[in-house]
């Protein structure tokens, strides 16, 4: 049984929280406590508050929005799924990266009185930049519109201009009300004119994604064991996770960035020496010569060398209240590797309204930028595209060690913001 990843983003108050709660209300995924507790506390209408599913911090249930990245896991008969629910709120962009850095899909909420809005966009603009290519535009709150077919249609040929300016695929769209259930789980009647799947049905249709053991080999040391006893005077081995690819006793491969070569003379797993480690196994890898080698370096195979450099161009979505100016120095953490950097230039800033990318002198909290970084010592790095593990990064702050943005190397299309997108049309009611 294969397993999704998929995220629910959109604006504010288009019902994400509850649309995950009606999922998992409906396909039976709820546990016998939380249902029975979730039954006892009615909303106002007499309707169960299926957002209380996902909306655990205190200060969501107070305001009825979602603050933090919630995660839920459920099963079908016919695949395991991992939900993400991302806040819809603006402020809270940098909390949709991190949501959105891990899934195959985005759930595209839009509310039907609305349409198409701002958050919309950035969101889409966000998932895309991420590498997500599978959209699934849910319209919901079709019932506050009558299920008015001819306000799904026109919300569907907005957002249908919006995956063509990204040259994403065609995004499915599906009317529906997760309020009260209509084609979340099961295909609603009082949608006739719709003959598509319900949300459900398409989630379990969805190809599942290439899996990173069929990636480029990708290896990177967390820790070196030398334990040095009587028993292992000599054991020197390298741990750490395969991020993609495959790995084999006998590989000849390159430690980088110093680029020495030597043989892989044992892969451990468990304790146990296997022939063959694939990703996201933890091993532990033995060579034939004594290289140095510390924390942060990448052992790959000679044949499958990715690049190795000082100077980065990343898109980066700069996640703290204190502005980025160019000349800025900062840490940069790429995976188990941390190295000092420096940002020279922010090369372009994107306009999430109209996708057009225009000139700055700073990053504000939660702007989307273009950057050119360079660091005080190589790193083996892939483009974010080719590699979503070993081609994403973080920026911290050297004095306070917080995260201040987080890196996509070389991952915008530039013909991503050529041109302005014209405005879609909103509805209200």
């Amino acid at each position: 049984m294969d397993l999704l990843r998929f995220i629910t983003c959109g604006s504010v108050d288009d019902g994400k929280s509850t649309l995950i709660g009606r999922l998992l209300y409906d396909s039976d995924s709820v546990s016998l406590d939380v249902l029975a507790a979730l039954e006892n506390r009615p909303t106002v209408q007499g309707t169960v508050d299926l957002a209380l599913l996902t909306d655990g911090l205190r200060a969501e249930r107070e305001q009825g929005i979602t603050i933090d990245v919630a995660y839920k896991y459920f099963t079908t008969p016919r695949r395991k799924f991992i939900i993400t629910d991302a806040p819809g709120h603006v402020q809270y962009t940098r909390n949709m990266v991190t949501g959105a850095s891990n899934a195959d899909l985005a759930i595209v909420l839009v509310d039907a009185r609305q349409g198409v809005v701002e958050q919309t966009r950035r969101h889409t603009l966000v998932a895309a930049l991420l590498g997500i290519r599978n959209f699934v535009l849910a319209v919901n709150k079709l019932d506050l519109v009558g299920f008015d077919q001819n306000i799904f249609e026109q919300i569907a040929a907005d957002y249908a201009a919006l995956t063509d300016h990204f040259q994403l695929p065609a995004a499915t769209a599906i009317p529906l009300s997760a309020l009260h259930g209509d084609n979340v789980v099961k295909r609603s009647t009082r949608l006739p004119w719709y003959t598509g799947p319900s949300l459900l049905e398409h989630l379990e249709s969805v190809p599942a994604a290439v899996e990173v053991a069929n990636a480029a080999p990708r290896f990177q040391v967390q820790y070196v064991i030398r334990p040095q006893t009587a028993e292992l005077p000599d054991y020197r081995g390298y741990a750490g996770q395969i991020q993609s690819g495959q790995y084999r006793r006998g590989d000849r491969v390159k430690v980088l960035p110093s680029g020495l070569e030597t043989v892989i003379e044992a892969i451990e797993v468990n304790q146990q020496e296997v022939e063959v480690a694939v990703a996201p196994q933890a091993v532990v890898l033995r060579l034939q010569d004594d290289v140095d080698i510390s924390r942060g370096d990448a052992i790959i195979p000679v044949e499958h060398v990715p690049n190795v450099t000082r100077e980065i161009e990343a898109t980066v979505c700069w996640m703290s209240e204190q502005p980025l100016w160019p000349g800025r120095k900062l840490l940069l953490q790429h995976h188990a590797a941390v190295v000092k950097a420096a940002v020279p230039a922010i090369l372009h800033k994107v306009n999430v309204q109209t996708f057009a990318r225009g000139a700055a002198d700073s990053a504000q909290l939660n702007d989307i930028v273009r950057l050119r970084i360079k660091t005080a010592v190589p790193l083996a790095v892939d483009n974010y595209h080719e590699n979503r593990v070993t081609g994403a990064f973080i920026l911290i702050d050297e004095q306070s060690g917080d995260t201040v943005a987080a890196g996509l190397i070389g991952a915008a299309n530039a013909d991503y913001f050529t041109a302005p997108l014209a405005p879609p049309v909103a509805f209200s009611i």
